[in-house]
């Protein structure tokens, strides 16, 4: 059974002005995180912007992503959709091209409530034949999970982890146990925020979902080894070596920085999506000028 542990990796999903993903930009990306040795990719989340790339763009990616890593690493794809027949077709065609699992957000339009999101959940598990990551993003789709909830649903068949928003530090260890508490036991919760996330894995976290480790693998994954083998001081201090790259992320958002970094270091040029803007050009010549971040590769 398909256990979610440790890093993954989320990487940009590079495409050109109409959506369509250019091939081998992705692959540039995605094979440094296969030869790292991160546990998983996470493929089109929402750093990857599946929600601005059409189902065959969305497909196509997980094509090119399955043909880079070549079984080295588990690739787990963003299926979130507004309409529940859609993630199900989309959990099909990650599935088809050979996804490990899906992570499924309950993206929305009218708020959902709490009954609507297992259901959906029920939906997708049952008629997609995928595994599912439950992915709790509140920023961006403006629902939040209560711990109970991941519970329920951590309960369904084919529901096999869930990745949740890291609590700020100083409220790691109760937010980590409540999560805890509320799912079977042995079900892996990992977490996101990448510039929160060390206190959640030393807490017992199971997974870092990392935007960070889409560009920087070696010492994202060092940091996460650390927290792993219980050594709490090296995993600060490798975080402290990476605060000034979560400055920036909390500045300009994670997206925008890490596709401003993905051309300074020479991987791809690409654009986001519009109606998302690059950082202004000041920015990145003071992101260029920052030799501690570009040092982490």
């Amino acid at each position: 059974m398909l256990r979610i542990t440790g890093l993954s990796a989320f990487p940009i999903t590079p495409s050109d002005a109409d959506g369509r993903v250019e091939a081998d930009a992705l692959r540039r990306l995605l094979e440094p995180l296969a030869a790292a040795g991160v546990d998983s990719i996470g493929l089109l989340g929402s750093t990857g912007t599946y929600a601005y790339l059409s189902r065959d763009e969305r497909r196509r990616a997980v094509e090119i992503a399955v043909e880079t890593v070549l079984g080295r690493t588990p690739l787990l794809v963003g299926i979130g959709a507004l309409r529940t027949d859609d993630a199900i077709r989309l959990a099909r065609d990650a599935r088809a091209a050979g996804a490990a699992a899906g992570l499924l957000a309950p993206v929305s339009y009218t708020p959902l409530t709490e009954d609507e999101v297992l259901a959906h959940f029920e939906a997708v598990a049952g008629e997609g034949g995928l595994p599912l990551v439950i992915y709790d993003n509140p920023a961006t789709t403006h629902f939040r999970f209560a711990p109970e909830l991941i519970g329920r649903i951590a309960r369904l068949p084919g529901v096999v982890a869930a990745k949740c928003p890291a609590p700020e530090p100083d409220a790691a260890a109760a937010g980590v146990a409540a999560l805890r508490a509320a799912v079977p036991t042995g079900f892996p919760i990992g977490f996101s925020g990448d510039w929160n996330a060390t206190e959640a894995l030393i807490a017992g976290g199971a997974a870092w979902f990392s935007v960070a480790a889409g560009l920087f693998p070696k010492t994202c994954l060092a940091l996460a080894r650390a927290a792993e083998a219980g050594d709490a001081d090296r995993a600060r201090a490798l975080n402290a070596e990476l605060e000034p790259l979560w400055a920036l992320f909390k500045a300009h958002s994670s997206l925008r920085v890490v596709y401003a970094l993905a051309g300074i270091l020479g991987l791809c040029r690409a654009e986001p999506p519009r109606p998302i803007r690059p950082l202004a050009p000041e920015v990145q010549a003071e992101i260029a000028g920052m030799q501690h971040v570009l040092s982490l590769t």
